[in-house]
């Protein structure tokens, strides 16, 4: 923490020399003209913030998550998660992904990734809602397949044979990066 508090001190003392040159050099308008490039300087750098502090809130632009690999969805996915209540555990299965969490309810969800098909506009011809598949699976498991293209009607046909398994597509997982809950997305 000292070291960040000296950088910190180091910029301030510069940027007062800055201005103190200034106005040496021109007066008033010296000191106007460093308070206005130092106010140019600093929009950039607090938007930026801005976008960092949202990202680590759970939520995401689209722009942010369509061009993301598996890595990147799964980090996402986990912040978003851990907005909408969810303890989050990463466990890769054979190289890939995998979320393993259980909300304060002790309902589990099995979360792994699939990239995308070409989609980039994160939008599908018509978006069905998520997929509720067929019964419970095992213990009550939730899994769920997320993706940030469209999925096919196999994948459809797919995971209607399996029990517990839902389906989330790029307009979904927009929907979700904007802040609507899994539940609700779950219809829960």
């Amino acid at each position: 923490m000292a070291p960040a508090f000296v950088v910190l001190g180091f910029a301030l003392v510069v940027l007062l020399s800055g201005l103190v040159w200034l106005y040496g050099r021109l007066s008033w308008p010296g000191l106007l003209l460093g308070l206005v490039l130092l106010a140019g300087l600093a929009v950039p750098l607090v938007r930026r913030r801005r976008a960092v502090l949202r990202r680590r809130r759970g939520y995401y632009r689209w722009g942010e998550l369509q061009h993301r690999d598996e890595q990147g969805l799964a980090e996402a996915a986990a912040r978003m998660l851990r907005r909408d209540g969810w303890r989050v555990r990463y466990e890769p299965w054979e190289g890939t992904p995998r979320l393993l969490c259980r909300d304060e309810s002790g309902r589990r969800l099995d979360v792994t990734f699939r990239p995308g098909n070409g989609t980039d506009d994160g939008t599908t011809s018509a978006p069905a809602p998520l997929r509720a598949a067929g019964p419970a699976g095992l213990g009550d498991e939730i899994r769920l397949v997320v993706s940030t293209g469209a999925f096919s009607r196999g994948d459809v046909l797919w995971s209607s044979r399996q029990g517990g398994v839902h389906l989330l597509d790029g307009h979904q997982l927009q929907q979700w990066a904007d802040g609507t809950s899994l539940g609700v997305l779950l219809g829960d």
